[in-house]
């Protein structure tokens, strides 16, 4: 075969980048949540996005913690872009976090799941009229500012009332990370130049509707050095023309285990590095506000598939029966993944898993060792739980996958699988 020879990883190595608590049962199967992989896919069908509610409990847990001992004075709102699901955003409410949201869509969905208003952080590089008027009636603690438009836009609606907002500056910090990810450079889309944040900010300052309560950096997304985040610190604090102020949102972009290889840092030595610059760098009594999205809910969820054909040739392809419909993140970002057969764990030879999809570039995995895949295999993908489902599309008319929560050994649908109904649902007709 004419691929990239990859490490041979044993059942250990494979079973540990899955969920906490996952092992083999028995007979060597995979089991998540308690709950035998290939009986979700049975039950479910496939594709199907399996969630281990226990770890994703467990990483919310752990990042309250964090930011409880090193600083208190301090919020976790999640990052809901990276997986806008109702459960899944519920379950982190539940847990204490406020929810970040960068569209009309996110915004219902995340009061749907029960968010207190007065947590949410609105984002956005071109937030829409109707998405600030959404915003403002919802009573939505938080909306970051992010260009002079919004400022136009905010002045308008907020009438005479008073609106809390943070103004997103670009920090010229950059991070070794897929160009797509990054966010914090000079040019970025994303917020405003310091001469142009020192202006706005003297506007919002001069506002009787506006209340600027602080500055927001985001510098990019799976990074896995805390280096940068710290420079972000640094860069926003020297920025004296904006002076001091009560609330610092220091963004997210913790990256996670995709591969047996990567080595991101662990949850404890990421707000270790942004407390340790902000005790350096930051007024004392400041808040701070972080926006972990990936790294708190990738690691949280797999992605299952059946196999539908192998095809022998120059490279053996394992062709399944998803692909890019349910998973963007290895076409836009050259994101690599790990798979294994649900039944067969470990070791195998190299094989590329293809989707289901009219794209010669609908290949989820390069050079995957597999061990003997056969139709009608499970083949289960690992930290998926972050972008796939919010990516996910209907190319060639694919029905979006169920999400399924898994917990101790009980499974529940909590989104269901599309219908083929549903793909017509919005066709109005001509006559």
């Amino acid at each position: 075969m004419t691929v990239t020879e990859q490490p041979v990883a044993t059942a250990t190595d494979l079973v540990g980048l899955f969920p906490n608590g996952a092992h083999l049962d028995e007979d060597g199967a995979l089991v998540v949540g308690g709950c035998r992989v290939d009986d979700l896919a049975a039950r479910f069908g496939t594709p199907a996005v399996v969630v281990d509610e226990n770890t994703l409990r467990s990483r919310a847990r752990e990042y309250v913690r964090a930011m409880a001992e090193h600083w208190p004075n301090s919020q976790i709102v999640f990052a809901s872009k990276s997986f806008p699901c109702t459960a899944v955003v519920r379950v982190l409410v539940e847990e204490g976090l406020g929810v970040d949201v960068a569209g009309g869509g996110e915004l219902v969905a995340a009061l749907a799941a029960g968010a207190d208003p007065a947590g949410l952080v609105v984002h956005g590089n071109a937030k829409t009229t109707e998405e600030l008027a959404m915003a403002v009636d919802a009573g939505a603690g938080t909306i970051v500012v992010d260009n002079s438009d919004d400022i136009d836009r905010l002045e308008r609606l907020v009438g005479d009332g008073e609106q809390r907002v943070l103004l997103r500056v670009i920090p010229e910090v950059d991070a070794d990370t897929h160009e797509a990810m990054v966010t914090g450079k000079r040019g970025s889309k994303f917020g405003l130049s310091v001469p142009d944040a020192v202006r706005a900010a003297a506007r919002l300052r001069a506002s009787d509707r506006l209340r600027l309560e602080g500055l927001h950096v985001h510098v990019g997304s799976q990074l896995l050095d805390t280096e940068p985040f710290r420079r972000a610190v640094e860069a926003v604090a020297a920025i004296g023309e904006l002076g001091e102020h009560a609330v610092y949102d220091l963004g997210g972009g913790l990256g996670v285990r995709y591969t047996y290889d990567d080595r991101p840092p662990t949850v404890e030595e990421y707000v270790r590095t942004l407390t340790d610059a902000a005790r350096e760098h930051l007024p004392a009594d400041a808040r701070l506000v972080i926006e972990p999205g990936r790294s708190l809910v990738a690691e949280a969820a797999m992605t299952l598939y059946r196999v539908v054909t192998v095809k022998q040739g120059p490279r053996t392809l394992v062709a399944v029966d998803g692909g890019m419909g349910d998973n963007l993140e290895p076409m836009l970002y050259g994101q690599r993944f790990e798979a294994t057969v649900a039944s067969r764990v470990g070791g195998g030879e190299e094989y590329d898993l293809v989707g289901r999809h009219c794209e010669s570039g609908d290949t989820l995995i390069r050079g995957v060792r597999l061990r003997s895949p056969q139709v009608d295999d499970v083949i289960a993908v690992p930290v998926t739980g972050a972008y796939c489902y919010s990516l996910s599309n209907n190319y060639n008319g694919a029905r979006r996958p169920p999400v399924v929560f898994c917990r101790d050994g009980e499974a529940r649908e909590v989104v269901r699988r599309e219908t083929f109904e549903d793909l017509l649902r919005r066709d109005v007709s001509a006559g």
